[in-house]
């Protein structure tokens, strides 16, 4: 099976959000409570690719999953942080497509300058764990009873991943922005 991982397009929006409501409808992975449509899909895909990748796997044309990475938080010293999430389509797991998106998402950060990558991970789900495990993640702690979904509380456990050493003295990581990158 090849998967071509390539950057996500507005025309992507309908087989995002149809990834994705299985998530929010069906299962505590995400606190969403109510799926959004391909054109709020369309729409969050604008914001994040302002600054961040947002990358699909497609298998025979067909989009299987994406990842995507967004600010770990506002405040300005936080900024060489980001938050990852990748979901993959029912049917699909256990392929590489999670890995294969992940491993060129990486690669795209460093080169962005990002220097911690964090995933939050509602628990119990092994198969998520696993992944991020795989991938070099390390956990970080536990958010008890962070969410309530689906008739009970659950807790978020928080996984890190150095993409580069830390220089003494830092420079922003915007320097290259997601959209101005040049190819590798």
């Amino acid at each position: 099976m090849d998967i071509l991982v390539r950057p996500a397009q507005p025309q992507d929006a309908a087989a995002l959000a149809e990834i994705y409501a299985p998530s929010v409808l069906q299962r505590p992975t995400s606190f969403e409570l109510k799926a959004p449509d391909a054109a709020e899909m369309a729409a969050r895909l604008a914001r994040i690719t302002a600054a961040w990748p947002w990358l699909v796997a497609a298998v025979d044309g067909a989009v299987v999953g994406y990842c995507y990475a967004g600010p770990y938080a506002e405040r300005e010293a936080y900024r060489w942080s980001v938050t990852v999430t990748t979901y993959v389509r029912e049917g699909w797991h256990r392929r590489g497509i999670g890995r294969a998106m992940y491993a060129r998402l990486f690669e795209i950060l460093k080169r962005q300058g990002a220097v911690m990558a964090f995933a939050g991970i509602t628990l119990p789900n092994e198969a998520s764990v696993g992944l991020h495990r795989s991938m070099g993640f390390e956990p970080v702690g536990v958010y008890p009873n962070a969410g309530f979904k689906l008739g009970r509380w659950w807790d978020v456990a928080w996984y890190g991943l150095a993409l580069r050493t830390p220089a003494r003295e830092a420079s922003p990581p915007a320097l290259l922005r997601w959209p101005d990158l040049p190819p590798a």
